[in-house]
């Protein structure tokens, strides 16, 4: 038995997410290097790899690429986490991966997410973005989608403050990066937010803009 909405393929202009591949592990690896600067002061880092002294290098590997996957994929399958490539013209740009899925009561999921920074300003993050969220609300099935990054991450906040996210508030201490626990912005949206889709939200606001 399959997990409400997955896998899926979602569209919007070029940009193209669908679900992360085996065959990705090269394309991964190479934009995950080439961005370390990019990226490594934003990604999380359990504590333990502090006292092996892991390279950012050292955990982009094709090995690591592909425990990843296979954990990814056996967790979207039991309808814990949806795993999305971001693909522009058939080049793999980006992430958004959604985890922990929680249903019940709290029926919500937090997201994540990164672009290849030859890409960022594009729209192409808060498209894709967009097009996951209408994803959770519909065939998913969620009502509130929690996104938590670095006050000092201004880029990201750009990102949810396009789309119409709430910041919600300040978690101290939230998440291990570099080994230290640092603190983070809350921001969510709920189905009620967006009764008309983000993706159309943000549709018409790209076109305000340009």
């Amino acid at each position: 038995m399959r997990a409400p909405g997955w896998p899926a393929v979602l569209t919007e202009g070029p940009v193209v997410v669908r679900p992360l591949r085996l065959r990705d592990a090269s394309s991964w690896v190479e934009v995950r290097l080439r961005n370390a600067d990019w990226l490594a002061p934003w990604e999380a880092t359990p504590p333990g790899l502090m006292m092996v002294r892991e390279t950012w290098d050292q955990r982009q590997t094709i090995a690591v690429y592909r425990q990843m996957w296979h954990r990814l994929r056996q967790q979207a399958r039991v309808g814990v986490a949806l795993p999305f490539a971001v693909v522009v013209s058939g080049r793999l740009v980006g992430q958004v991966t959604v985890a922990p899925v929680l249903r019940g009561a709290f029926n919500s999921a937090q997201i994540g997410y990164w672009v290849d920074s030859q890409y960022a300003g594009r729209g192409i993050t808060p498209t894709a973005i967009a097009l996951i969220v209408d994803h959770c609300f519909g065939p998913v099935g969620l009502h509130r989608v929690e996104a938590n990054v670095r006050p000092e991450n201004a880029a990201s906040r750009r990102v949810l403050a396009k789309l119409g996210f709430r910041e919600e508030g300040l978690h101290r201490r939230y998440l291990t990066i570099d080994g230290h626990y640092r603190d983070h912005l809350g921001f969510a949206l709920t189905t009620e937010d967006v009764p008309e889709g983000l993706v159309c939200r943000w549709r018409e606001s790209h076109l305000r803009q340009q």
